[in-house]
């Protein structure tokens, strides 16, 4: 798949919003690495936990792979590691910080020790408090980095969104339902 052509699909999922950094990141070249074994370099096991069970509670594990299967968590830390200028890795490092001192204030326990319906609702909280705030919000760039990360994966691409190496048959003007039912890859 054509990276631009990626960008702009997942451009359009997301409702046509995708902040520069990360439109950056993926013009650099980054991808997901799909082993299970990641070793954070960057975050400490702490934060590494964090962003991976955020990340799949955005995209869970169902009959596809989930984000961690994917290896989106090691996709963010590294875009944050590496591509995001300073002053945006300090904004998410603080935001990614913030998130987990509120949790252990709202909750009195660490955000490793909640049960997942638990962990849920804190980044739900998260979530509806951030929602429209700018520059954006730590929960709304692992939400958007998450998506990206996925969705830009062969799997993501191959097993949730159809999949057609170009060049491929033209189908024209056919309802969705007629050419398989799910938003296309490429």
């Amino acid at each position: 798949m054509d990276r631009r052509e990626a960008i702009k699909r997942t451009a359009f999922l997301m409702g046509g919003v995708v902040s520069a950094p990360t439109i950056m990141g993926l013009l650099q070249g980054c991808s997901t690495k799909p082993n299970l074994d990641w070793t954070p370099t960057f975050f400490n096991e702490d934060q590494a936990y964090v962003v991976s069970q955020i990340a799949e509670i955005y995209i869970p594990q169902t009959d596809t792979p989930g984000a961690k299967q994917i290896g989106v968590p090691a996709f963010i830390e590294q875009l944050v590691s590496q591509v995001y200028d300073e002053e945006t890795k300090t904004r998410f490092m603080t935001g990614l910080d913030e998130f987990i001192k509120n949790v252990k204030e709202s909750s009195g326990d660490e955000f490793a020790e909640l049960e997942p319906e638990q962990q849920i609702e804190q980044v739900r909280k998260a979530h509806d408090a951030d929602f429209k705030k700018s520059p954006r919000p730590f929960i709304m760039t692992v939400k958007e980095l998450t998506l990206l990360g996925f969705f830009t994966s062969e799997q993501g691409a191959t097993e949730v969104l159809q999949y057609e190496a170009v060049p491929g048959a033209y189908h024209g003007c056919k309802p969705l339902s007629e050419v398989g039912g799910k938003t296309w890859a490429t």
